[in-house]
C-alpha cells in the first residue's frame, strides 16, 4: 500500500530531551512540526536516567547521612527500605513509564506527534510505517543513545540488566555484579550498596572513572570501599553463565564472580543504525553525527543531543537544541562552543568537572599551571566533618592567564562547579578570580584556596 504523504516544515526524529525542546519551540514559533518517537517522549533522562537515578541517589545519601549521626550528633538506627524509592520513581518521576503528559505538552504547542520508528527515505523525507512526511525546511535528528552490550561469551540471551531495568526495579537483589566503572556504574553501585546489596564492579581500565582526574578515581574508590563495594580494575569479563542460582562471570585473570543480577554499564552508543542515513548522504556506519557550529549535519539536516558525540548529558542536548532552533528560525546568536562542557558524577562525594583534565591539557601541548586544595582542609570541609571527602583542582593556561578546566569534588561538588564553569566559559582572568570575595564559610570558598595554590 502506498504511503500517505503529509507535508511539514520540520520533522524531528527522536523526542528525547533535545528533540522535544527543538520540536516544541519550533511549533510555538508557528512552524508545522512533526515529532516522531518510538518509545517515550522525553527520552532516557526523565524515565531511566537523570531524574529517577538522582531520586535513588538522594535516598542512598539520606541513609549514609543517618549512619554518620553517631560521629556528630548522637545515635541512630537505620533500616533501608527500597519500596518508598521504587514508589517515588514510579508515581512521581515516570507516571509508571507513561508519557501522556509529555505528548500533550508537545501537541498543546501545536506539534503533530507520531509514535513509531522513523526511516529517512530521501533528502527531506521521513517514513513511519505507512506514513511519509516531507520536510520543507529540514529534518532534525535527535535519536539519542542506547546501552552498549559487549560481545562477551555467554552474555547474549541472559536476563542481564541495563540502567533501564535497574531504574524500574521494584525490589533489589542480594548480590549484584556491575560491568563498567564509569559514571552510571559507580552511581548505581553506591546506591545499591547503601541499600544492602553486595556489589562487585568489574572495570577493564586501570581505574574507575577513567575519563576523569586520577584524584577523582581515588576519591570515589575510597568512598565505594567504605560502602562495602568490591572494585576490580584492570580485568575484563571473559565468559558469562546464568542459571537458576544467578550469574557467574569468569574474568580475564580467571577470577570467578557470582551475583543474582548482572548490570551492564559499559557505555552508550548513538542510535543511528537502520535510520537510513545513506538516503541523505551520510555514513550509516558512523558512531556519531558530525555537526558544524550551527548543529548542521548536512544540507537541511540538523542533529542535537547524544547523537553528536559532544557529551551524553541533558544539559548538552538542551544547549545544542537552542542553537539548532535559532538556526532554523534564522535568529542568529552564538555558535556552539564546547570549551566549557560541564559534567557531574553524582556519587557521594559528587565529582564535578569542566574542560580538559590535566593529562588532556598537557597532551594538547598547553603550558599549564595546576592549583589544588583538599576539601577537608577548607573551612567548610572542616565544619562538615564526616562525609567531607573531596578536593578542588584547577587547570590554568599559563600564557593566557585563564582557567581552562578543573574539578570540584565533594558533598556539593556539582554545585561548586557552577562558578568554575562560568570562569572557564567566560575566560575570566585568574587575577580577577583571585580578587573575588568568596562567601565564608562555603564549600565554593575553597576555589579561592585552589587559586592561591596556582600562584
Amino acid at each position: 500500500m502506498a504511503a500517505e504523504v503529509r507535508e511539514a516544515d520540520v520533522v524531528v526524529v527522536g523526542l528525547g530531551v533535545g528533540g522535544e525542546e527543538v520540536a516544541g519551540r519550533l511549533a510555538e514559533a508557528g512552524l508545522n512540526v512533526v515529532g516522531i518517537e518510538h518509545t517515550l517522549v522525553g527520552g532516557e533522562c526523565p524515565y531511566w536516567g537523570c531524574i529517577p537515578s538522582k531520586m535513588m541517589i538522594r535516598a542512598g545519601n539520606a541513609l549514609a547521612e543517618a549512619r554518620r549521626i553517631p560521629q556528630v550528633a548522637g545515635s541512630a538506627t537505620v533500616r533501608p527500605d527500597w519500596a518508598p524509592v521504587a514508589r517515588r520513581i514510579r508515581e512521581e518521576a515516570t507516571d509508571s513509564w507513561d508519557d501522556k503528559v509529555a505528548v500533550d505538552r508537545f501537541t498543546g504547542k501545536g506539534g503533530h506527534f507520531v509514535r513509531g520508528t522513523a526511516t529517512l527515505t530521501a533528502p527531506g523525507r521521513v517514513r513511519v510505517d505507512n506514513q511519509e512526511f516531507t520536510a520543507a525546511r529540514g529534518i532534525v535528528i535527535a535519536t539519542g543513545t542506547s546501552a552498549v552490550i559487549p560481545p562477551i561469551d555467554g552474555l547474549a540471551g541472559t536476563p542481564y540488566w541495563t540502567n533501564r531495568q535497574a531504574i524500574e526495579a521494584a525490589t533489589l537483589p542480594d548480590r549484584m555484579i556491575v560491568l563498567g566503572g564509569g559514571a552510571i556504574g559507580v552511581e548505581l553501585s553506591q546506591v545499591m550498596a547503601r541499600f544492602g546489596v553486595a556489589v562487585t564492579i568489574i572495570e577493564g581500565a586501570p581505574r574507575i572513572l577513567s575519563a576523569e582526574e586520577p584524584e577523582s578515581s581515588r576519591t570515589v574508590l575510597e568512598a565505594l570501599t567504605r560502602d562495602q563495594v568490591k572494585v576490580l580494575t584492570g580485568v575484563r569479563a571473559k565468559h558469562v553463565h546464568h542459571d537458576a542460582s544467578g550469574f557467574t562471570v569468569t574474568l580475564s585473570d580467571e577470577t570467578v564472580v557470582t551475583g543474582d543480577r548482572l548490570l551492564i554499564a559499559t557505555g552508550r552508543a548513538a542510535r543511528l543504525q537502520s535510520l537510513g542515513l545513506e538516503a541523505i548522504g551520510l555514513d550509516p556506519a558512523t558512531r556519531f553525527l558530525t555537526t558544524d557550529s550551527r548543529m548542521r549535519a548536512a544540507a537541511g539536516v540538523w542533529a542535537v543531543g547524544d547523537v553528536t558525540g559532544n557529551g551524553a548529558f541533558t544539559h548538552m542536548a538542551m544547549y545544542e537544541a537552542d542553537i539548532a532552533v535559532r538556526d532554523i528560525l534564522d535568529q542568529g546568536g552564538p555558535d556552539a562552543d564546547y570549551r566549557a562542557r560541564p559534567r557531574v558524577t553524582f556519587t557521594d562525594p559528587e565529582i564535578g568537572a569542566v574542560g580538559p583534565t590535566e593529562a588532556q591539557a598537557r597532551a594538547a601541548g598547553v603550558d599549564i599551571k595546576v592549583g589544588h586544595a583538599a576539601l577537608p582542609s577548607t573551612s567548610r570541609g572542616f565544619i562538615h566533618g564526616p562525609g567531607n571527602d573531596g578536593f578542588i583542582k584547577l587547570i590554568a593556561d599559563r600564557e593566557r592567564g585563564v582557567l581552562i578546566g578543573g574539578t570540584t569534588a565533594g558533598p556539593a561538588g556539582g554545585e561548586m562547579l557552577g562558578a568554575l564553569s562560568v570562569a572557564v566559559h567566560a575566560e575570566v582572568p585568574i587575577a580577577t578570580l583571585s580578587s573575588t570575595i568568596w562567601a565564608y564559610p562555603t564549600f565554593h570558598r575553597g576555589l579561592g584556596d585552589a587559586l592561591r595554590a596556582l600562584a
